[in-house]
């Protein structure tokens, strides 16, 4: 039977809870409707839409891929949602945010991963660096490893990094066949042992069908911000063909990762 597309389910923001200061995209704690809290990606942070593509996108191919996320939602932010904050610049957050952006399920109670107290395997280690040399993440280091653990496994967060060729796309199809260099900052490069037997296994799953299903998940109205094509359909297009380029020569970022490896120990 053929795989049914995912979904995300969508929630009202109705409680904004506290700010986190960090990320590109000043996130926070809300409240939804559905009584969840979520950590809140907002469309009209720095980065705009892109960061909130790069978290769908890199989040999903994530599940699909076995690995721990929280459940990810669009989340909808009234109009008048942000007339109650007294903080300005929160203000001017929402109110330039009003309309679909992207909840992550609230952890409560989880605590950052810390390489030097927690060791992960070498299955797990090479699973997630085989993905961030995928989506390009530039920011799973020492100094912000973005994982968590919580209830004793290992949960990914924060992809809003990834998929930075898509801040120009100049040369995009070109990028998609290149190795991924800043694999070398990587925090779990060291366990990453098992690269070619997770590429062989990923290579499997993560087919053009599968691809184009998540892609398919962008709203229109993120993908029609500073657009650089002509539609959504053809924007979705791009990147869609950008990461089955990439699978389809995986072999090129799998060797660099293993070679910046190689320099490590």
């Amino acid at each position: 039977m053929p795989d049914s597309p995912p979904e995300l389910r969508n929630v009202n923001v109705t409680r904004y809870v506290t700010p986190l200061r960090e990320g590109g995209s000043l996130p926070a704690i809300a409240e939804a409707d559905d009584g969840f809290l979520y950590v809140l990606k907002f469309r009209g942070a720095g980065q705009g839409p892109k960061a909130l593509i790069a978290e769908l996108i890199g989040g999903e191919i994530a599940r699909l891929l076995g690995l721990k996320i929280p459940e990810i939602v669009f989340a909808h932010v009234s109009e008048a949602f942000g007339r109650t904050e007294p903080d300005e610049e929160i203000q001017d957050l929402l109110k330039a945010s009003t309309g679909l952006n992207l909840g992550l399920h609230y952890l409560s109670g989880s605590i950052t991963f810390d390489p030097t107290v927690t060791a992960v395997d070498a299955e797990l280690a090479s699973r997630i660096v085989w993905l961030d040399c995928l989506l390009n993440n530039v920011d799973r280091t020492v100094r912000n490893t973005n994982m968590l653990l919580w209830h004793k496994e290992l949960w990914l967060i924060d992809h809003g990094a990834a998929l930075y060729f898509h801040h120009s796309w100049q040369n995009w199809e070109e990028k998609a066949r290149q190795p991924f260099m800043q694999v070398k900052d990587h925090v779990l490069l060291p366990r990453a042992t098992e690269l070619e037997l997770v590429d062989t296994a990923y290579r499997l799953i993560l087919n053009n069908e599968r691809i184009r299903n998540i892609i398919a998940l962008i709203p229109d109205e993120w993908l029609m911000i500073d657009a650089p094509f002509a539609s959504p359909a053809e924007h979705r297009d791009a990147y869609a063909r950008f990461l089955e380029i990439r699978m389809a020569h995986s072999e090129i970022f799998v060797k660099e990762a293993q070679h910046a490896r190689a320099t490590l120990i």
